[in-house]
Order: C-alpha cells, then sequence, then structure tokens
C-alpha cells in the first residue's frame, strides 16, 4: 500500500487518489509500457538515464493546468540530459522485507551489479514496484508493509526540517494522553504547591481554603466509602455463610454431610416410666392382649423354660385416634425397658440405601440393649406390599431389611417390635405372617362404657361442675374415638372459659358436642319469622313422633337455633350401644324421619311445604332399602340379599322399588295418624322452640306434660 505524506510547504500537494490512479493505469497498459521503461533504462543508469515515457492522463495530472503543472513536473520529474545523479540523497527508503529478491534482504543491494543476471528472482514479477523503485529521487514516502507501527512526534523530510506527524487514527485517546502526559513538579507541603502554581499573594488564602475543604471532603467521602464497603462485605459474608447452611440442609447435598448411622431415637432410647395401663382407657381386650407381652419382657425365662420362644412382633389395628401409640407407650412403662419409637416415614428416603442402613442401625442399637421394645407408627408406609415398578427399582430394600431383621438368619431373641397402623389391607402378606408379627391386636372404637371411662378420665382433669353426667354425654357421642372425646371435653372447658364460668357444665359439654358433630352455631343468621316458625313446627313434629312412639329411641334435645347447613335439629340418645336392630325399630327410625313434612303438611298445607325434609327422606330411604335388599325384611322377596340392584333383571328391580314405595308410605301415614293425635302437644312443644329455641330432654317432657319451664 502506497500513501502519500506532505512535501514542504512550499511543495504542491499531489492528491493520493490521482498517483493510486496513475499507477493503475500503468499497471493496465499490461506489460508492454514496462519494457518500454527497462529499455529506456540501461543498467549503468538503473535510476537516472531518462524520463518514463508516461502520458499526463496515465500519471493522473490532465486536470492540472498553467504554471502549477509546469512547477509540479519540475519537482516531480528529472532535468533532461542530466548524465549524473542529482546531488541530492536519495529519499526513498525500502524496508528489506520488501525488496525483491532474497540477496537485496540480506546485503541491502541488487545482485545484478556483480553477477550481470539475476538469482533468487521471487516467481512473480511485479511491474508497478518496478516503477515505483526506478523514481528513487522523487520526495515521496512509501508505506512498504502491510501494518503500521506508532509514529514519533516529528519526523524529517527530504530538507531535514522537522515536520509534525499527523494524529494516528489507530491509537486510543486515553493511550496518546497518557503517553503524551507531562509530569508536574512534585510538591511536598501545601506552600510548595501553592508556589508551583505562580498564584498572586490576594489568591493564595483562598487557593488554601479550598484545597483544604475538597481534602475534608475528600476524607469524609473515603470514609462513607470504606465504612459502606465494610457493611456490604459484612452483608455478603453472612449471605455466603446462609446458602451454605441452606445448600447443607438440603437433599440434594445433604447426604455429603450427614451420616447414615440410623435413626435419632435409635440412638437415645425413651424411658417411659409414667405412662402406664392405667393411662389407658375404653380398650379392655387390648389391655388384656399387650399384659402377656409384658410378662414377657419382665421375666422371659418363664415361658422359654418350656421351650417357648417369645413374640417378635405385635400388630396393633385399629381406626385413628384409638390409642394405638398410647398402648405400645403403656406397654414399654409396664415392662420398665427401654422403648425405641420411629416413624415408618422416616425410614423412607430419595438415596438408594438409606432405608435399609436405618433399619440395620436401629435393630442393631435395640439388640444391644435388650430386652426392649422397638414401635413402628405408620407401619405401612415402610411395610407397603411390594411391587415391580421400574421407576423405583429399589425401593423395596427397606422392607426386605425389616423383613430379614425381625425372622431372618440371624437370631433376634428379646426385641419386640410394635407396629401400629390404620390401613392393615397394604401391608405386605411376608410381614404380617407368623414369625414376623405374631399376634394382631384390634384396638377398635370404644364402646358406651369405654367412652364414659375416657370422659371421666378427662374430665378429671378439669374443674367440672357436681351435675355433669358423663353417661348421658356418652350416649350421645356413638363412634367417637378417645382422641375425639378429649377435644371434646377440651372444646367445653374453652367455652366456659370465653363466658367467663369458674366450673364446666353439662350446656357447654352438650354445645362442644354438636359444634363437632353439626358445626358451630350461625347466630348472625337472620331468619324471618315464617321460616322459623316453619322450623320450629318441622322439629317438634320429629320430637312428637320419637316421644310417642314404642321403638325410637330416647330424646335428647330439640334446637331450632341454625348449626352447620341445618336450621335446626333434633337429636335422639340410644340407652345402650345397639349391636343390632330389630324390624320395629328400623320402622320407627323412619316414622321420626317423617315427622317433620307430615308437620308441615298439616299446619300449613300441601302448597307450603318445604325443602327442609331432603335429609329426612335420604334417610328413611335408605333403611327401606336395606330392610329389602339386605335384611330380608320384605314379605314379596323373601330372605334374598341383591348387592348390586342395577345388576339384577328389570322384574326384580321393579319388585325391589315396589315394596321400597310401600315401606315409606306406610311410615308416612303412620306419622300423620300420630301427629293428628297429638295435634295440642304438638302446637306446645313449637311454641315453646319459638320462644327458648334449645329445649332438652327433661324441659321437653315438662312441656309435654303441660308445666311450666323454670327459665
Amino acid at each position: 500500500m502506497f500513501s502519500l505524506s506532505s512535501f514542504q510547504p512550499q511543495q504542491m500537494i499531489v492528491p493520493l487518489n490521482q498517483l493510486i490512479g496513475a499507477l493503475h493505469s500503468l499497471k493496465n497498459t499490461a506489460t508492454a509500457s514496462v519494457q518500454t521503461l527497462h529499455k529506456d533504462f540501461s543498467p549503468e543508469h538503473t535510476a537516472h538515464a531518462k524520463e518514463p515515457n508516461a502520458s499526463l492522463r496515465e500519471l493522473g495530472v490532465s486536470d492540472i493546468r498553467g504554471s502549477h503543472l509546469d512547477e509540479l513536473l519540475d519537482r516531480l520529474l528529472p532535468t533532461l540530459g542530466s548524465e549524473e545523479p542529482p546531488a541530492i540523497p536519495s529519499v526513498w527508503r525500502t524496508s528489506h522485507v520488501s525488496a525483491h529478491s532474497f540477496f537485496h534482504n540480506k546485503h541491502g543491494f541488487a545482485h545484478t551489479r556483480f553477477f550481470g543476471s539475476p538469482v533468487f528472482h521471487r516467481q512473480n514479477h511485479r511491474p508497478l514496484r518496478d516503477v515505483c523503485t526506478e523514481l528513487q529521487f522523487l520526495p515521496l514516502w512509501i508505506q512498504s508493509r502491510d501494518f503500521k507501527t506508532l509514529r514519533p512526534k516529528s519526523r524529517k523530510t527530504a530538507s531535514g526540517d522537522d515536520v509534525p506527524t499527523e494524529s494516528d487514527p489507530y491509537t486510543p485517546a486515553f493511550i496518546k494522553g497518557f503517553l503524551t502526559r507531562e509530569k508536574g513538579v512534585e510538591a511536598h507541603s501545601l506552600d510548595q504547591l501553592t508556589k508551583s502554581r505562580n498564584l498572586p499573594q490576594n489568591q493564595e488564602e483562598t487557593f488554601k481554603l479550598g484545597f483544604s475543604e475538597g481534602f475534608m471532603r475528600s476524607q469524609a467521602y473515603t470514609q462513607k466509602t470504606q465504612d459502606s464497603l465494610r457493611r456490604t462485605r459484612f452483608v455478603l459474608l453472612v449471605l455466603l455463610l446462609l446458602g451454605i447452611y441452606g445448600l447443607s440442609r438440603s437433599p440434594f447435598l445433604s447426604v455429603r454431610f450427614r451420616t447414615t448411622s440410623g435413626l435419632d431415637s435409635a440412638i437415645d432410647p425413651i424411658q417411659m416410666k409414667n405412662v402406664t395401663f392405667e393411662h389407658v382407657k375404653g380398650v379392655e381386650e387390648a389391655k388384656n392382649e399387650l399384659q402377656d407381652v409384658v410378662e414377657f419382657l419382665r421375666n422371659p425365662h418363664k415361658f422359654t423354660v418350656l421351650g417357648g420362644k417369645l413374640p417378635k412382633g405385635i400388630l396393633l389395628i385399629g381406626p385413628p385416634g384409638t390409642g394405638k401409640t398410647l398402648l405400645a407407650r403403656a406397654v414399654a412403662g409396664e415392662a420398665d425397658v427401654p422403648f425405641y419409637y420411629a416413624s415408618g416415614s422416616e425410614f423412607d428416603e430419595m438415596f438408594v440405601g438409606v432405608g435399609a442402613s436405618r433399619i440395620r442401625n436401629l435393630f442393631k442399637e435395640a439388640k444391644a440393649n435388650a430386652p426392649c421394645v422397638i414401635f413402628i407408627d405408620e407401619l405401612d408406609s415402610v411395610g407397603g406390599k411390594r411391587i415391580e415398578s421400574p421407576m423405583h427399582p429399589y425401593s423395596r430394600q427397606t422392607i426386605n431389611q425389616l423383613l430379614a431383621e425381625m425372622d431372618g438368619f440371624k437370631p433376634n431373641e428379646g426385641v419386640i417390635v410394635i407396629g401400629a397402623t390404620n390401613f392393615a389391607e397394604a401391608l405386605d402378606n411376608a410381614l404380617v405372617r407368623p414369625g414376623r408379627f405374631d399376634m394382631q391386636v384390634t384396638v377398635p372404637r370404644p364402646d358406651i362404657k369405654g367412652r364414659t371411662e375416657i370422659l371421666n378420665w378427662y374430665l378429671n382433669k378439669i374443674k367440672v361442675d357436681s351435675e355433669v353426667e358423663p353417661e348421658i354425654i356418652a350416649r350421645g357421642t356413638v363412634g367417637f374415638t378417645g382422641a375425639e372425646l378429649e377435644n371434646l371435653v377440651n372444646q367445653a372447658a374453652l367455652k366456659a372459659a370465653m363466658e367467663g364460668k369458674e366450673m364446666v357444665g353439662m350446656k357447654d359439654l352438650e354445645f362442644a358436642k354438636d359444634k363437632i358433630l353439626m358445626g358451630p352455631e350461625r347466630r348472625s343468621v337472620v331468619i324471618d319469622k315464617k321460616n322459623k316458625t316453619i322450623t320450629a313446627y318441622h322439629e317438634s313434629g320429629h320430637a312428637i313422633v320419637a316421644y310417642y312412639t314404642k321403638d325410637a329411641m330416647p330424646i335428647n334435645k330439640a334446637t331450632i337455633m341454625p348449626r352447620g347447613p341445618t336450621l335446626g335439629h333434633v337429636s335422639l340418645l340410644p340407652e345402650n350401644d345397639r349391636w343390632s336392630e330389630t324390624r320395629a325399630q328400623l320402622l320407627a327410625q323412619m316414622d321420626v324421619s317423617m315427622g317433620g313434612r307430615v308437620a308441615e303438611e298439616l299446619i300449613f298445607g300441601d302448597d307450603f311445604i318445604t325443602t327442609g325434609a331432603s335429609s329426612d327422606f335420604d334417610g328413611a330411604t335408605k333403611i327401606a332399602n336395606l330392610m329389602v335388599t339386605r335384611f330380608g325384611m320384605s314379605d314379596k322377596l323373601g330372605v334374598m340379599t341383591y348387592g348390586d340392584v342395577s345388576k339384577q333383571s328389570p322384574e326384580t328391580q321393579a319388585a325391589i322399588e315396589q315394596e321400597v314405595r310401600i315401606l315409606l308410605k306406610d311410615s308416612y301415614e303412620r306419622a300423620k295418624i300420630l301427629l293428628k293425635k297429638y295435634k295440642k302437644e304438638h302446637e306446645k312443644l313449637a311454641d315453646a322452640l319459638l320462644r327458648y329455641e334449645t329445649l332438652d330432654a327433661k324441659e321437653i317432657q315438662l312441656v309435654l306434660e303441660g308445666k311450666p319451664l323454670d327459665h
């Protein structure tokens, strides 16, 4: 690449594009013009023999006219007829790297001077370079290299004058400023700095004052920046520590920091000295079964002397809240042995082999402290049925390890495993076989006797009125477990405390029972007088039929206070738990259910009956269906059961429907006859409900007998 720099001030500047155009014109003339030039220049006069044979158009200077053209030609072209080379030194500078032969690169001059013929010439001959080489006397600079370097601040031209170089567009401005920056005078004090500035005397004090203020502000800003950086470092350090702690607790990284040494409860057994069978109420049969286990633990030689073996496992089966965990604690407390507690979910891990390792460590620790009790709650989560799953090929390792520990090749003497579950159907068959869980103890819901014992146990822990009758509460809580009865007593105590009472009364217990069974009271519901009257006659109709029907259950309470989804209800209490029911008792329940709709029809007419009897009809229809299809209480269909009515023949389905319809119609007619007979009592009871909203069994009896109420 060629570049044109400026001449001396008195010289004319030739545009670069014109020179490039001239060179391209010379190139396009092909080799003929170059050969002509070679002929004109002899070897003896290589640089100045003749003027090149080139026209003004070819040189690109045809646009220059007049004296400027003559002056340019005089400066560019040598003088005609000059036999000697010019006296001025050559200003052409050619890099050795850019020479046309290796010899010239090495020695700095052409080899043709000594050998006469070219040697080691380049294969590609460049005519343009030859032309430019011959014009050595032109005051031009040629960039022969293909890269640029930093130029000095000034350079010498052909005349020897220093000319400032042009600004380098390739060097960034900040580097130029850094390279050209002059180093100032160093000042070691404020006075020296003031003198170096050459300030007037009247401005020196102002300069010193401004300098001091700037210095103080700079110090304050630096201190503030350092404090901010210090706080930032502290916050980042805290966040880093929290992040490391969080990662260590995550399930993906915690395996690196946690050893699977077993369960914490297995390392530290629990001593259950404060829990005995006296704390367990309502499950006498289960307590009797576990008494034998306590004897095994207290005196094992008593049973092994005859060749028998201690049981290895006891499985407690029952609904939630019946006291299975409490029974296991009572066993450990009665036997006074170490008690190892574990939940089935603690063995379940996402890492392969962790659950099995915990089982091994648990039994290893238990065997070292035998005799002892291992209690595994929610056994179905670890001992469920084994299935073949390609998604979880190692999911069976935990239960396999449990099976091997309970009854495997190694003996397991002195360790009794108690498992508890409310989903026994999900357990693996190999786990519940004899030799692993030898005994299965059912822990049912308590009966009326058990509920009374449980209520007495929890009522003794609070302040109770002497008039409280736990038997009545027990009669009205059919199906309640021990946990639900404990919640009932707690709810009653909270209700009494909110009302500022000193003791818990019977009404508080009734309130808690109704709240658990039917939901909280809806006192904010605004019911108009008409709907309230209909509700009062509806509920009093149920109560009248129940009171005057021989085989119906005794009335406990009647209320028109909205609670849950209902606007009122009548609760009936059986005298004892019914294990079976007679046909007369079932028909009486149907009659009581029909009493509400019959009362609305008799008092308000057929056009003003309401939808409040829908749930009553559901209960009555269910009883009638069971009597026909399950209990064999239909004369037409006989003593035959029908499991799925929809799969029966159309004739059988029609017969079942006809029998159910007859039972419901007869029940409706009996309730209507009864309410017509006791119309006055019906009206008295409805008025009392409208006035008092809630009536218990004694108050209902007083109203029906025509006696006043003590309210």
